[in-house]
């Protein structure tokens, strides 16, 4: 399945833009400034919601992707779920967009198409395979390696999918290909 390139969400503007810049969250430039130029608390960040689509569009196609707040995000639709997470997979930055999802050990995981990792669609966390090295006739389990892939809220009003992003303080591990740093090291080899 071939999927078209990220569009960028439609920002705030207007009254829109100058509300959620006087209570300080969601929208911010450069540098964690709000965007009365007010510092903001790395550790803890507030989006406001961005409209990505339309309900009918993903139940159809079954994911899509959208840029919110300069991030990459991909949304799935998924046994009549929706889960929005960071585009590019953890490990190696793998397009998760173009996995497939599979259910391991009964939970719905995107399937990375570079390596293989299987993650959570609805906490983010990685999964594999134990195998007893003591006990090797015992049936492997699936282990969580902990959250390694930012998830973000999705809610559906009127028909239409808006996604906020995490506010979670912990780190990711995707959130290296979400950053600018990756974002420079991709852009220079171009």
């Amino acid at each position: 399945m071939t999927l078209p390139r990220p569009v960028e969400a439609p920002r705030e503007s207007g009254a829109l833009a100058r509300a959620v810049a006087s209570r300080g969250g969601g929208a911010r430039t450069r540098g964690h400034m709000n965007l009365d130029g007010s510092a903001q608390d790395p550790e803890k960040r507030e989006y406001s919601s961005v409209c990505v689509g339309r309900e009918d569009d993903i139940k159809k196609s079954e994911r899509m992707t959208a840029v919110v707040h300069d991030r990459e995000v991909v949304i799935f639709y998924h046994k009549g779920e929706y889960h929005a997470m960071d585009i590019r997979c953890y490990h190696s930055g793998g397009p998760l967009h173009l996995g497939d999802i599979e259910d391991f050990d009964g939970r719905p995981c995107i399937v990375c198409p570079w390596h293989k990792y299987k993650i959570t669609l609805a906490t983010g966390e990685g999964l594999y395979q134990s195998i007893n090295p003591k006990d090797p006739s015992a049936k492997p389990k699936w282990c969580s390696k902990g959250v390694k892939q930012r998830i973000h809220t999705v809610t559906v009003d009127n028909g239409n999918i808006y996604v906020t992003l995490s506010s979670e303080p912990f780190k990711c591990d995707s959130d290296f290909y979400a950053t600018g740093d990756f974002k420079v090291i991709k852009s220079s080899s171009r």
